[in-house]
Order: C-alpha cells, then structure tokens, then sequence
C-alpha cells in the first residue's frame, strides 16, 4: 500500500467584502464547493473540512500522495477554478487526535 502524506489546506475570499455579502456567481461556486466537498468527503479523501465562524478562512485536513498531488486537489474546488477562493496547502503532522497521541512521525 502507498504511503500517503498527510496536508492541511486553507481557502480564502479573493474579493474582499466577501464575508458581509456574496454575489450570485460567488453563491453559486460556493454550492458547487459544498458538492465538490461532499463528494470528497464520501470517497473518503478528506478528514476534515470546515471554516472558521468569522468566516475568514475555511480549513481542510487531507491525505495525498505528494505535495503536487494535495496542489492537484485543491486545483480542482469549484471555489478555486472559479476564483472566488485562493488556497495554500502545507504538510501536515496529526500529533493528536480524539485525546489520543498519534505516535507515527511524519
């Protein structure tokens, strides 16, 4: 089996004024960021996805093959393709999870 690395993403607004109000095109990536996101989630790619209440930035905790593989993911967000979204992707070590340590090191 392929070891696969472990990466943490955020996503932002690219516009500002975002946050207080979202125009029609932007409401309709953003559905089809919620699809594309869901469909991750059920094939099992994702660990965690969500964004933070003051909705500054949302967050999603993935595995992938490499680093260009984690890129190639988040490439393919409606929110990205669309350019309502900006993303970064980071390497990214569980050390706990649950209250339990996660002793495999990265």
């Amino acid at each position: 089996m392929e070891k696969r690395a472990t990466f943490i993403a955020m996503i932002r607004p690219t516009r500002s004024g975002f946050t207080e109000e979202m125009l029609p095109a932007e409401a309709e990536a953003m559905q089809a960021h919620f699809a594309f996101m869901d469909q991750a989630v059920q094939e099992r790619k994702f660990y965690l996805i969500g964004p933070c209440l003051d909705r500054a930035f949302g967050i999603s905790i993935f595995e992938a093959a490499s680093l260009e593989e984690a890129h190639e993911m988040m490439q393919h967000d409606p929110c990205v393709t669309r350019g309502v979204m900006s993303y970064e992707v980071h390497p990214y070590h569980i050390s706990y999870f649950d209250g339990a340590e996660v002793t495999e090191t990265p």
